[in-house]
């Protein structure tokens, strides 16, 4: 199972703010998303994403993919 880690990474940087995440992926990887994107990435965990946003948002969080998605191995049922 994935988890998006979005918010978490956001914490550990000192963004708080969905308006913080447009201007900072703005100035540091010249990308823009619309207020209900960034509030659709901050609120859902993406069943797809675009590579350029992926890119952008390690860019601009100075991260990487395996940061921002945390794997988590499904439980194995003993005798199964």
């Amino acid at each position: 199972m994935l988890v998006w880690m979005l918010r978490n990474v956001m914490a550990d940087r000192g963004i708080w703010t969905g308006a913080a995440l447009a201007r900072i992926l703005k100035e540091r990887a010249n990308y823009s998303l619309s207020p209900a994107s960034i509030s659709a990435l901050l609120t859902n965990q993406p069943r797809q994403m675009k590579a350029e946003t992926l890119d952008a948002l390690c860019t601009a969080l100075e991260c990487s993919p395996n940061d921002l998605w945390m794997h988590t191995p499904p439980h194995k049922i003993k005798g199964a």
